[in-house]
């Protein structure tokens, strides 16, 4: 087991936001998180990746505790963070963006910027422009690339296709694919078309809790079991 979560307890002052939440994800595993907008999804991955501290509950990576660790330490022990926000640098250039995910990572330039134009070959003609003028498809897939720098054990990912054309949701969706079973992933997603077709296993979020584990492929294809949770 990479990762497990247990008995998390979260909340923004005195609002409690996560309830007892429960959940692991396996080497090379691709879980993801369904629920309602304000579910507590977001909250729960901030709290694995470190930006978030707990009330009380355990978080554990690879044997080791992480709960409370401050994010970069997290980082450093191989979890990387795509947020919802499609957050890049953009004042900076798309090499300039990379360049920054191989210092953090601790590896060189070129094979940073090879595994970035692998998950995106044309993201290559972008790499000297500024990152600001890259679309939202692009900025997701150059995000999700640069998590990918160092060989992350654990990428967590926030909504990757919210707002994307179809046809960039297929891009994205084809990278995933590509990427799963080679690194860890726990990915909330309100494209069921993308769950069903990618997840391993799915939790089911609502009111900061999770009331329902989809295991078997027939309950993943189940679509209105799904949707009663969005």
């Amino acid at each position: 087991m990479l990762l497990e979560v247990a008995d998390l307890q979260v909340a923004y002052g005195n609002a409690r936001v996560l309830h007892g939440v429960a959940l692991h994800v396996d080497k090379g595993e691709m879980v993801f998180v369904v629920g309602r907008n304000g579910a507590g999804k977001t909250t729960l991955l901030k709290t694995i990746a470190g930006f978030l501290r707990p009330v009380s509950g355990t978080v554990t990576l690879a044997g080791t505790s992480v709960a409370g660790m401050p994010a970069e330490e997290v980082a450093r022990r191989g979890t990387r963070y795509v947020f919802q926000d499609k957050r890049v640098f953009t004042r900076l250039t798309v090499r300039e963006n990379i360049q920054l995910a191989a210092y953090a990572a601790g590896v060189p330039l070129a094979p940073a910027i090879d595994r970035v134009v692998q998950i995106h070959p044309n993201i290559a003609r972008f790499l000297d422009s500024p990152a600001g003028g890259l679309s939202g498809g692009q900025r997701q897939l150059l995000l999700i690339g640069r998590a990918l720098v160092g060989e992350p054990r654990l990428l967590l990912i926030d909504e990757p296709t919210e707002g994307l054309a179809a046809g960039t949701i297929e891009e994205v969706f084809h990278v995933l694919r590509e990427t799963k079973g080679k690194v860890s992933m726990l990915i909330v997603e309100q494209n069921l078309a993308v769950v069903r077709q990618l997840a391993d296993r799915v939790y089911a979020m609502k009111e900061g809790r999770i009331p329902a584990e989809l295991r078997q492929p027939a309950e993943i294809q189940d679509r209105s079991r799904l949707e009663a949770y969005l």
